[in-house]
């Protein structure tokens, strides 16, 4: 479910919708395509266990260090160009959430900050189109105002599942309180995972809470669970789906079964956990992570072997949308269908424009031993 899909601009309309998300941080083309090279060979050894004396943060599960194979196994056949090739990855234990941040976590932070989010904040035109081809025109004042894309079901089957835009609408006054646009709200939904939040709303949570933004190989690594080699946490299993994870059941984007309980979100640790206790690693809100989007960084990862804590690439590049700044996506959510993405899968991962704030996007922290002494309990 990926916004970021290349596709044909046919109309004035998808540009707005374009630029108006997911580009408004695009300061210039990224054609390079360097990769980060700093991350070192295996260490001598790995931090696997909690060390002696250091709490778990309540909220938070100790993931112990570990190898694992990221990328797609080769069994999956649903697995997607830019999840190859597999390689060795290493990396140190740390804590993570066991669920995603919820509304009434970000409510806490919100409270205590007065913090308003990209989605809430006034747009302005002249430091806009800095970030656009020439010539652009000024969209009319009445739509040129801050908001976030919803999802919309379409009444009959789609034929293009390239065209987002049939699917999703830009809705003035959207935002992590009025998830559904003006009029909407998160009145009893403490427990749901917050969305409407673009990376720069997540890095301002976990600076306020003492934490950072999993890497894409922490993510993995704890999405798998103890069994690092099957295609979902739970197995190889596509039919235990509905039992395991939220996501979209039927034919996308028209017809939804709610065959797992739920049409769109879900209350966070509505399904089992995988086997370190964590939940929604598979569906429901897809969620962020540190890691700069970079078509050539498997590649390069594949070529140097057996890599300890990976911070991916040092600068972004995605060749179908060059002037994005992006980072990877992990999760999959509630919208995502066999018949598109199927990125309930550990492996799978997106591109996403850091200013982009949807409603089907959140995130979850985690908190490396040496961070301890400067987190804060977000409970």
């Amino acid at each position: 479910m990926a916004l970021n899909k290349h596709y044909k601009r046919h109309t004035l309309k998808f540009l707005i919708i374009t630029f108006l998300v997911v580009a408004i941080s695009c300061k210039q083309e990224q054609k390079s395509k360097e990769v980060k090279e700093t991350s070192s060979k295996i260490h001598t050894q790995i931090v696997k266990d909690l060390p002696e004396g250091v709490a778990t943060p309540k909220g938070m599960i100790w993931i112990p260090g570990g190898e694992f194979t990221q990328g797609a196994i080769t069994n999956d056949s649903m697995a997607m160009k830019h999840e190859k090739p597999a390689h060795s990855v290493s990396v140190d234990g740390f804590f993570i959430d066991t669920t995603e941040v919820t509304n009434a976590q970000f409510k806490k932070f919100v409270d205590a900050t007065n913090y308003i989010t990209i989605a809430e904040r006034e747009i302005i035109w002249e430091e806009m189109k800095k970030q656009l081809p020439p010539n652009t025109p000024k969209p009319h004042d009445s739509i040129l105002q801050p908001g976030s894309l919803v999802f919309k079901k379409t009444k009959e089957s789609v034929p293009n599942l390239y065209d987002y835009s049939q699917w999703w609408s830009w809705k003035i006054g959207t935002n992590w309180q009025q998830p559904f646009g003006p009029g909407s709200s998160i009145k009893g939904k403490d427990n749901f995972p917050v969305v409407h939040i673009a990376y720069e709303d997540a890095l301002a949570y976990c600076n306020w809470a003492g934490r950072r933004l999993p890497t894409e190989a922490e993510w993995e690594y704890a999405s798998k669970g103890k069994n690092k080699n099957t295609i979902f946490f739970w197995g190889n299993d596509s039919s235990n789906l509905s039992k395991r994870a939220n996501t979209w059941e039927g034919e996308f984007p028209s017809k939804n079964t709610k065959a797992d309980g739920y049409e769109n979100k879900a209350p966070v640790g509505s399904y089992p956990p995988n086997s370190y206790g964590l939940y929604d690693m598979a569906g429901n809100v897809w969620e962020w992570t540190q890691d700069w989007y970079h078509v050539d960084y498997y590649d390069q990862l594949k070529q140097q072997g057996l890599i300890h804590n990976p911070e991916g690439a040092a600068k972004p590049y995605n060749p179908n949308n060059p002037a994005m700044r992006e980072k990877v996506i992990k999760g999959g959510s509630f919208l995502c269908n066999a018949s598109y993405c199927a990125s309930y899968r550990s492996s799978a991962r997106m591109a996403t424009s850091i200013d982009s704030s949807l409603e089907h996007l959140g995130f979850r922290t985690v908190l490396s031993v040496d961070m301890i002494n400067n987190s804060k309990d977000t409970e």
